[in-house]
């Protein structure tokens, strides 16, 4: 067999083999695919077949709101965009069957820690724990109404939300200002800090309360903000929270 390759010049070979592996290839796309796989039509009708044979397991959290008061209180709460279902399980059987059925009671502490557990990867404000230390052993529902779960308390300090801010301030010139010289925080930004924002300050003239060349403030480094950067803001090249000084 080898011998009878042989004969052949390569660019024949390599155009047969290219031959052998496009032919393959028109057979395996007519015969081993499912045609539902190369019919759009096809495709759609068993899509659909295929989804509804499945059995329904989930009821929706509209159908908690005939039965349960609750509802009302979560859809004005913390938690109003989570469904119902997703804390307490599949409740297709409980609404068809109520005194039969019961729904998931998630009391253990574990469940809340699925969403609140520290994860760097979640957004500013987003409420999260170290549960090991964070009123141990105790349930989360002791001191949180799961459907509208308002700390007990809401945060006095800036650092218990921007703790690395706060980190890289306490090592700069600024160490000594309060964030409330720079920002003013309204009382809602505590409770809510997605939706109500802290304010910054929108000009250079702020920071020229202490570092132009006429300021009152001593032991500030000081520029001449009329031409210091010409028209950009102080904060475009200074980061404020460890401001770099040129």
């Amino acid at each position: 067999m080898k011998n009878f390759f042989q004969r052949f010049p390569d660019s024949l070979i390599r155009i047969g083999a290219v031959f052998l592996l496009f032919v393959s290839a028109i057979l395996f796309v007519r015969f081993i695919i499912p045609s539902s796989l190369k019919n759009e039509e096809e495709h759609v009708k068993a899509t659909i077949e295929r989804e509804t044979s499945r059995s329904v397991r989930y009821a929706g959290s509209d159908v908690c709101a005939d039965c349960h008061e609750e509802y009302n209180v979560k859809k004005l709460g913390y938690h109003r965009n989570l469904s119902c279902e997703t804390c307490h399980g599949p409740a297709k059987e409980h609404s068809e069957n109520p005194t039969e059925t019961k729904p998931v009671v998630p009391k253990k502490r574990e469940a809340c820690s699925l969403c609140h557990t520290y994860n760097p990867s979640r957004p500013t404000g987003f409420p999260q724990i170290n549960p090991v230390v964070h009123n141990p052993l105790k349930p989360c529902v002791t001191c949180h109404n799961p459907h509208d779960p308002k700390p007990p308390r809401v945060p006095q300090e800036c650092q218990a939300c921007h703790a690395e801010i706060a980190r890289t301030k306490a090592v700069s010139p600024h160490v000594q200002l309060e964030c409330t010289t720079c920002h003013t925080v309204p009382q809602q930004h505590k409770v809510i800090p997605r939706e109500v924002k802290a304010s910054i300050p929108g000009d250079r003239t702020f920071c020229g309360k202490c570092h132009s060349k006429d300021s009152p403030a001593k032991e500030t480094p000081k520029v001449d903000i009329s031409t210091h950067g010409e028209k950009y803001l102080c904060w475009q090249c200074h980061y404020p929270h460890m401001p770099e000084v040129e």
